[in-house]
């Protein structure tokens, strides 16, 4: 049974960063071997449940967005976070959901709201908004009151009495 410890100081060369805190692991790894990392936590050290996948958006110059993956390895009951960081400009990453059949709803959902693109995602379409939406709500520099008009808005309708 892996301790948390003992996964860190097996993968810590491959990351550019690790930390326990708070009884969780973290790694911050580079996005070119992203997919090699994730497949070596559930294949060799059973982290077989993808809790879920974030992106955070750090506006800053450069790798500006963070995409992060929480995973679970039920059996021994640990939890592991991996960060990646893509950069402004083209940011996209391998999907994963050849691992984790239930990332394709994280991914599309990522996608929707931060433009992350999944390379080889069998179905990256928005989730919330039209298609042809051409802004990513969650990106920083969205406006908090939204674009107007450029989304139509439903018909007001007047309050109906109670009884």
């Amino acid at each position: 049974m892996p301790n948390l410890q003992a996964i860190q100081e097996s993968l810590q060369a491959q990351a550019l960063e690790t930390r326990i805190h708070a009884g969780e692991l973290t790694f911050l790894i580079d996005r070119q071997n992203h997919k090699v990392f994730l497949q070596t936590l559930k294949e060799r050290f059973g982290f077989n449940y993808l809790v879920d996948i974030g992106a955070t958006d750090h506006f800053v110059e450069g790798l500006r967005f963070e995409v992060v993956y929480n995973l679970v390895n039920l059996s021994d009951r640990l939890r592991v976070r991996v960060k990646v960081r893509v950069p402004e400009d083209g940011p996209a990453l391998p999907t994963v959901t050849d691992l984790w059949p239930a990332a394709a709803w994280h991914e599309r959902e990522a996608y929707d709201m931060m433009g992350i693109r999944f390379v080889g995602h069998p179905d990256l379409r928005r989730m919330y908004l039209p298609e042809d939406f051409g802004y990513y709500p969650l990106r920083k520099e969205f406006p908090l009151l939204g674009i107007p008009g450029t989304l139509p808005l439903p018909p007001k309708e007047p309050p109906k009495p109670y009884h």
